[in-house]
């Protein structure tokens, strides 16, 4: 990502990217936010290399596609007569999480699967699992590209269509009343691009909260995506009413980019020919319409809106930084999406480098009570996974599948949102909270109540302390190893748990509670064999687990920093 360097912003603000490389405890911390959870090795890779090469190195892996995996299964489950479901690619996407290398393009994926979202919730996506994960392989792809390919990507997948109903959108008719689906239109604004309010360049919103859009921008954008449907393929002649409508099937059709059906076959003008009106934009009516061309214009206009940088940069930073960034950080952020130091405008690659080495990400005092997010459900799981080298005996990652259910689970699973507005809005703020009285937000609140939060600490204790029965199973050996010495046990959980910020209150209750477990001595027979190995074994795995699940239970833990 030599384009990424050279602007101002990253000299001034990312004094992360030069100097002396960073401590273990600056490199867990870091890996914290850019990564599924650290490991040992990953934090001694980072203080060797340092922030940018770690950066240009994970830029620079190849992407190990879902796709791929599901294609695999579909091939399996047809021999045995079965089909595949969302559960199949659960196994892809935690084995991904737990072991992939690509660390930053998965975590990129991840956070950009909370903005432009998806869902298997939707009863057609539950059935088109491989599409989705295809779609999610979509957002990998594109996370160190540009905004406005990612954008054209997401817009034409038809898992975006089938969810959010711009499959199979079609023309106004003035004889029956029939108007455009306005879904996409709506959405695509206000949840993909620009938002609802006019933004300054540091992402607060202009004086007197000025709309972006307005109906009419949503009605005149609504006529742009009309003739969108199924993939037909090269032959224009393929694309027929019946398969706008879904019949003659394409066996690949749940991962190729839908196509505009024009008039290329009998009764198939679909898209709209009349005049086209939105955010000052206006495509004139026409005798040739033509669906991919509308949409390029609107695409474009939607991309060089001036709230595109401040709107994405703000909710980036929120997914892997802090929840309450300050207006100049926003900015910062901005301005690069704006200009990468090269001109370029919509380089995310670049996004995500300024997200992460800005001097409020890197250099910040944690003690701030306004700095930091909660860790989500998804992250806190995929940490415990990923941190202490989780395997599955059948190489597949099975049975985690669904966390849905906040009573004895997560309350949330990877691409599971309820709706297109994510698991939690970016601008939640708990009421009747001193996080409301400070104006403050907490998006990630918006999931927690006392269900969940009982919910989830009885999931965790069948992780850590039981991690019996299970085909994925969490490795403590390292950790047991230093059972019998609790100091260096808790140096090695505040590396890698808590990046090194531990509290002393935090770390006595730990150290009073691990040593509340006794390891008994060892008993020799006659012939000098131990004969309590297995007493000492599960004494120093209980210390562990102790030490684990208090950890992961606690508030302090529970706040990223």
């Amino acid at each position: 990502m030599a384009a990424c360097g050279g602007n101002k912003n990253d000299e001034e603000n990312a004094a992360a990217d030069s100097g002396p490389p960073p401590t273990k405890e600056a490199a867990a911390r870091f890996l914290t936010q850019a990564t599924y959870g650290p490991t040992s090795a990953d934090i001694d890779q980072l203080a060797q290399v340092g922030y940018r090469r770690w950066l240009e190195q994970q830029m620079a892996k190849p992407q190990k596609l879902h796709r791929d995996y599901m294609t695999a299964a579909m091939n399996a489950a047809a021999a045995a007569g079965t089909n595949v479901t969302s559960s199949n690619f659960m196994e892809s996407y935690w084995a991904q999480a737990i072991t992939g290398d690509d660390q930053l393009r998965q975590r990129a994926a991840y956070v950009l699967s909370q903005i432009f979202v998806v869902s298997f919730v939707d009863s057609t996506l539950s059935n088109l699992p491989r599409g989705v994960a295809d779609y999610y392989d979509t957002l990998g792809k594109h996370a160190f590209g540009n905004y406005r390919d990612l954008l054209e990507a997401i817009t034409m997948h038809p898992m975006m269509g089938a969810y959010l109903t711009s499959l199979r959108n079609q023309k106004e008719d003035a004889k029956t009343g029939r108007v455009p689906d306005e879904n996409y239109a709506r959405e695509i604004m206000q949840l993909f691009s620009i938002g609802l309010y006019q933004l300054n360049a540091d992402g607060t919103v202009k004086s007197g909260n000025p709309e972006t859009y307005t109906h009419d921008d949503i009605a005149g954008l609504a006529k742009v995506f009309t003739g969108l449907s199924w993939y037909a393929g090269p032959n224009t002649a393929d694309r027929t009413r019946n398969r706008f409508f879904g019949g003659d099937v394409n066996a690949d059709r749940d991962w190729k980019p839908m196509q505009g059906y024009n008039k290329y076959a009998s009764n198939t003008d679909f898209h709209s020919a009349t005049e086209k009106k939105f955010l000052g934009k206006t495509i004139a009516a026409t005798d040739k319409p033509d669906v991919e061309g509308d949409i390029k214009i609107a695409l474009d206009t939607l991309f060089n809106h001036p709230n595109v940088g401040p709107f994405l940069g703000r909710q980036i930073i929120q997914r892997m930084v802090t929840s309450n960034p300050s207006p100049a950080y926003v900015e910062r952020v901005a301005a690069v999406f704006n200009n990468n130091g090269s001109g370029v405008r919509g380089d995310l690659g670049a996004v995500f480098r300024a997200v992460l080495l800005d001097a409020e990400a890197r250099n910040v005092d944690t003690s701030r009570n306004d700095f930091g997010k909660l860790r989500e459900p998804v992250m806190r799981l995929a940490h415990l996974l990923r941190t202490f080298h989780a395997k599955s005996t059948t190489g597949k990652f099975q049975g985690i599948d669904n966390t849905d259910d906040p009573a004895n689970r997560l309350g949330q699973t990877a691409m599971r949102s309820p709706t297109v507005f994510n698991f939690y809005r970016p601008g939640f703020t708990p009421p009747n909270t001193s996080i409301e009285a400070a104006d403050l937000v907490a998006p990630e609140l918006q999931l927690a109540n006392e269900v969940s939060v009982a919910g989830y600490l009885n999931y965790l204790r069948g992780w850590i302390a039981i991690n019996t029965g299970r085909d994925v199973q969490v490795d403590f050996s390292a950790e047991q190893a230093l059972a019998d010495k609790p100091e260096q046990l808790l140096d090695r959980l505040d590396l890698l748990m808590m990046s090194g910020q531990m509290p002393a209150t935090l770390r006595a209750q730990l150290l009073s509670a691990v040593n509340g477990r006794m390891i008994p001595p060892v008993r020799k027979d006659t012939a000098g064999k131990v004969v309590n190995q297995t007493d000492i074994d599960a004494a120093t795995r209980d210390r562990v687990a102790i030490a684990v699940f208090l950890t992961m239970a606690s508030p302090d833990y529970l706040t990223q920093k």
